[in-house]
């Protein structure tokens, strides 16, 4: 029974993710290893649409060892709903730079939420001083009534109440760069060149945006990785002579570095301009899996694995599905296929003793560097999903995706046979 399966969390425990909710509590913890995961599946009991806890007693005297700090959840994707806690005030409006066909719809979907909607809108300070825009001293009145921010500088993760993206599926991966933490709904418009990630069109977005704002809509929680690089810096240390002259040539110390990251599509990792195979070691969970002798690795979310991941050979994984898909780049072996390992567990990713060459990270395309001998990636589930606004729900919009972006098992139709051919 439902009522039976509780599990034991303390209140400090756990957050909301947003100023909305859809019914699922995620848990944080400040462990090394993030141990929150959202089983978000789904079960089809009598109706289409019904769903339960998972039994945890098997046969009359087992059971599963209940965990304190895992929560799981079963729920139909299509039940996943927007909800408001409060009527939201602010809006941040994600435009693709340099690019002048989103000229004009920018500048009306800026107009429709500041003199239609009174919301507040958060631009970016590089957007506003593009020629085209500060120049246009009609549009110049809307523009002083924004607020600016810049990437890196200024923390908007507490003033946005929802992100509107115009482009393609780049945008969306930037409005996730911007946050590290918790993250507002996120609503893409198609009009970039892909749009796998972006499913509504600019045409009706006055009526669609109307619905949003009142709290009528489906959501899918596109998971993301934490990840954190350990960099171990090599520095000399000086040393004084009797004479107090400083020498250059004393002993190597080191200094770790630490850098975190919350990645939507992918991690990479290739052997970067070196003609040699990257050789990487691969740890989960502490312990050595493989090493990788290629061009490279890639560890990609659900939602990146229709991006590099589907170009190097993966398999198509719904955004809802908990899991961690690790692809091989071009390996150097015939029986190195991609792998799904469950959501939550911790990749370790480690130059090989014996690597020739050193090896390059990249985050979703951003932030590329140069790792060395000592230095450490290392990935799990982040527990700060990005709360992807869909277009009708989960499971159509991401068809749709596949049919539309990707022309998914399109193939010339069969022939009928008749009867007579039978014959034959």
């Amino acid at each position: 029974p439902e009522d039976d399966w509780k599990p034991q969390v303390t209140d400090h425990e756990v957050s909301k993710i947003n100023q909305f909710h859809i019914n699922s509590t995620l848990t944080k913890t400040k462990t090394k290893r993030i141990l929150s995961i959202i089983f978000i599946c789904f079960s089809f009991v009598n109706t289409q649409n019904s769903f339960s806890y998972p039994v945890t007693t098997f046969g009359p005297k087992a059971c599963m060892l209940q965990n304190p700090h895992a929560v799981m959840h079963i729920q139909d994707p299509a039940s996943q709903r927007l909800t408001w806690n409060k009527p939201p005030t602010s809006v941040l409006v994600i435009k693709k730079i340099r690019d002048a066909s989103l000229l004009q719809p920018f500048k009306e979907l800026c107009v429709f939420l500041t003199e239609v909607k009174n919301l507040l809108v958060y631009v970016e300070k590089k957007v506003l001083e593009d020629p085209a825009i500060s120049g246009d001293e009609n549009f110049g009145a809307i523009t002083k009534k924004f607020c600016t921010f810049r990437e890196d500088l200024d923390d908007i993760s507490n003033r946005v109440d929802f992100i509107i993206c115009l482009g393609g599926d780049g945008t969306l991966l930037y409005a996730s760069s911007l946050f590290q933490e918790s993250v507002p709904p996120v609503m893409a418009f198609h009009l970039g060149s892909l749009g796998f990630l972006t499913p509504f069109k600019f045409d009706t977005y006055q009526s669609q945006l109307t619905q949003i704002i009142e709290g009528n809509a489906a959501i899918v929680l596109r998971s993301r990785l934490r990840v954190r690089v350990l960099k171990e810096n090599w520095e000399k240390k000086a040393r004084v002579d009797e004479k107090g002259i400083i020498l250059t040539n004393g002993d190597v110390e080191s200094s770790r570095k630490a850098m975190e990251y919350q990645v939507l599509n992918e991690v990479v990792v290739d052997r970067g301009p070196s003609s040699y195979l990257s050789n990487v070691d691969l740890f989960l969970d502490g312990h050595l899996i493989t090493t990788v002798q290629g061009d490279g690795v890639i560890v990609s979310t659900p939602t990146g694995s229709t991006a590099y991941a589907v170009a190097a050979g993966a398999s198509m994984i719904h955004p809802n599905v908990p899991a961690i898909m690790i692809t091989p780049i071009c390996p150097h072996s015939l029986s190195f296929r991609p792998i799904v390992v469950p959501a939550g567990v911790e990749l370790k990713i480690m130059l090989s003793r014996d690597a020739r060459n050193t090896a390059w990270v990249s985050f979703d395309g951003r932030k590329r560097q140069e790792i060395c001998h000592g230095d450490s990636i290392t990935i799990t589930t982040s527990c700060f999903p990005v709360p992807s606004i869909c277009f009708r729900d989960p499971v159509n919009d991401w068809f749709e995706s596949l049919a539309q972006c990707l022309h998914w098992n399109v193939r010339k139709k069969q022939n009928y046979l008749s009867s007579e051919d039978e014959d034959f």
